[in-house]
């Protein structure tokens, strides 16, 4: 729940306790704005106050989906100056995840990661209640496939961010989110499955 700051104190006390974390980031945005209205904290900011603050492990960070506005020519540039791997959606389209999550799995390792999932990174056919709906996202399926593709990893944590009520006319948004935070819960260190 609520906008993606809070992603940014949960981290804080994740490197209090872990050190740097990595990450899996889906989302249509790479939220590394320099600030917005004056402020330098929005939800269009975290991942860089993160990486402004060494809580991330940034060769350990992975952003999948991302596309949509941007307000620079080379909206990237920042995430590949820190070391951050950018998967936009278009590398997505039409196709199985996992062996992208293969890929993911090796970059990440055994040390302590954590999995932050905008809403917003599904397209809006799916997940329409969300503040930010960009087109041409991921798919329900492609989302089950990265969180499934963390089984394993080190995951000190997990949050889903960005489903606004107000939008969600259907409950779509709500029951597609809900059931993305049980597979999160399901593949966390220790958990039991069938």
């Amino acid at each position: 729940g609520g906008d993606h700051t809070i992603t940014y104190p949960i981290l804080q006390a994740l490197a209090a306790k872990h050190g740097p974390v990595g990450l899996v980031h889906v989302d249509a945005h790479t939220d590394t704005g320099a600030g917005a209205l004056g402020e330098k904290i929005y939800h269009g900011s975290t991942f860089r106050r993160c990486a402004e603050e060494g809580l991330l492990d940034c060769g350990r960070v992975v952003q999948i989906g991302i596309r949509g506005s941007s307000y620079e020519p080379d909206p990237y540039k920042y995430c590949r100056e820190q070391g951050f791997r950018v998967v936009p959606a278009e590398q997505c389209w039409m196709k199985s995840l996992e062996p992208l999550m293969r890929e993911v799995r090796e970059q990440l390792g055994d040390k302590p990661m954590y999995i932050s999932f905008d809403i917003d990174g599904l397209d809006p056919a799916y997940a329409p209640g969300t503040g930010t709906p960009e087109i041409a996202g991921l798919t329900p399926a492609q989302a089950l496939e990265i969180i499934r593709g963390c089984k394993g990893l080190n995951i000190v944590g997990c949050d889903l961010v960005e489903v606004a009520p107000i939008y969600d006319v259907s409950g779509n948004t709500a029951l597609l989110g809900a059931n993305l935070l049980f597979e999160m819960l399901c593949v966390l260190p220790g958990v039991k499955t069938l």
